[in-house]
């Protein structure tokens, strides 16, 4: 089963995990399909609208694919709703990671 789908409509490619838990049983398989994903161009979308359950494995998975981008690169997440967003709040990973509310806000943060 893929993990991940990746929309390239636009310039910078946009991932969409296929799990509804991104935990500690998925995490190091998810982490390791997106940063194939990663090109030259160091920006990326992140939307978790499709994600129910975040845990600390998964949002450490989102903290080495931010570190992996560099300081050169960009990510934002979008979609983040219910416990996810409580996580990324709880946590303060919102001063983190942008998390933009729709799709097309997270494209503009990233420069698209």
């Amino acid at each position: 089963m893929e993990l991940i789908e990746i929309d390239r409509a636009q310039a910078v490619p946009v991932v969409v995990p296929r799990v509804r838990r991104l935990d500690a049983s998925v995490a190091p398989a998810f982490k390791q399909a997106v940063l194939q994903v990663l090109g030259e161009d160091r920006r990326l979308v992140l939307d978790l609208s499709g994600v129910d359950f975040l845990d600390s494995s998964g949002l450490g998975a989102l903290v080495s694919i931010l570190k992996a981008l560099g300081t050169q690169g960009s990510l934002a997440v979008c979609g983040a709703t219910g416990s996810v967003l409580s996580l990324f709040k709880l946590t303060r990973m919102d001063k983190v990671f942008p998390i933009c509310s729709d799709r097309s806000e997270a494209l503009a943060r990233v420069g698209a």
